[in-house]
């Protein structure tokens, strides 16, 4: 059997392992395959049931941090004519040590080729100071360098408006701000303070393509004052203010965040946004999400209303990738 038959493909959140038919009694692990903090396994069983398990790696992480998993599993049939899928009910804060904590019985017996599909919705871990179980994926790598004296100082700035000089106008509202902190963010920003333009004459800027909490949003994070929930919530927004004021670590950051999160309800616009600012990871994530892990034929008909609209350059790659695909198989 060769080596691929044992290998399980993943992205951030989503793991994949094609198994060609299986004889009437057997059992067979997969590589390990890392997804989170953890390394993971997935094992079939058959009998006169097929069995499913997915457990984390034995390992001391393992033992200290135990994941807490949310998640979907399908079965996904590859035998012509067509794609049959079942899905498991779900599996929702369920804390998952060994191979016995996470076992699908299927009383349906695939014949042929099929796909085990694990979409991880969330994987969550106790703090070591104890309290609630905390998502793993909620952490932000530009705000764990900074001092949290100055990142609280500045905060205060914007939140209290101490001596700002600066007035930025949106479509719903307006907002105080520090020509000195924005400039120093932003090289657009300090271009308009450097030179006789309107920005400058007037102490006004005005973003009319972002509403006022979005633009608090981005305020924050250039002031240090980074908020998760709001941060999740205007990423798409944010991304096009960094783009348009040259703050290259906020578009990384929403860059990452966005390729990390898949799935069909937003994988078609996150492929529109990543074509629209040129955005490498996150449209290799979406074309991998929709193509080699055949999420496209979930969304048939969001797909075909996608392709009506989009632009002829993206139509064109989506071509391309089908294609590249189909020669693959």
């Amino acid at each position: 059997m060769s080596a691929r038959a044992y290998r399980v493909d993943t992205t951030p959140r989503l793991a994949q392992w094609r198994i060609d038919a299986l004889s009437p009694f057997c059992y067979r692990k997969s590589d390990p395959f890392k997804i989170g903090l953890w390394n993971w396994y997935l094992a079939v069983e058959k009998n006169r049931q097929l069995f499913v398990k997915l457990y984390p790696e034995g390992s001391s992480l393992t033992r200290e941090k135990p994941p807490i998993a949310s998640l979907i599993i399908k079965i996904v049939s590859l035998s012509p004519p067509n794609r049959n899928t079942l899905i498991h009910p779900g599996i929702s804060d369920k804390l998952l040590k060994n191979s016995d904590d996470c076992v699908w019985a299927v009383d349906t017996l695939f014949t042929g080729r099929f796909i085990i599909d694990v979409e991880f919705l969330d994987l969550k871990i106790v703090p070591p100071s104890g309290g609630e179980p905390a998502s793993i994926w909620t952490s932000y790598q530009g705000v764990k360098h900074a001092e949290a004296a100055v990142l609280n100082s500045l905060g205060r700035m914007l939140s209290e408006s101490i001596h700002t000089d600066i007035t930025i106008n949106v479509t719903d509202g307006s907002i105080g701000a520090h020509r000195a902190v924005l400039a120093t963010r932003s090289p657009v920003f300090d271009s308009m303070f450097s030179y006789d333009l309107r920005e400058k004459e007037h102490s006004t800027i005005n973003i009319s393509d972002m509403s006022f909490d979005a633009c608090q949003a981005f305020l924050n994070y250039i002031y240090g004052n980074f908020q998760l929930e709001e941060f999740m919530m205007h990423r798409i927004a944010l991304l096009g203010a960094a783009d348009k004021y040259d703050i290259s670590d906020l578009k990384e950051a929403c860059h990452e965040s966005l390729a990390e999160d898949i799935d069909t309800r937003n994988v078609l616009e996150r492929l529109q946004v990543a074509h629209l600012h040129h955005l490498s990871k996150l449209k290799s994530s979406c074309f991998r999400y929709l193509v080699n892990f055949g999420k496209i034929y979930e969304i048939r008909e969001e797909f075909n209303d996608f392709m009506q609209s989009a632009d002829r350059e993206l139509i064109a790659e989506v071509f391309h990738e089908v294609l590249a695909a189909w020669r693959g198989v």
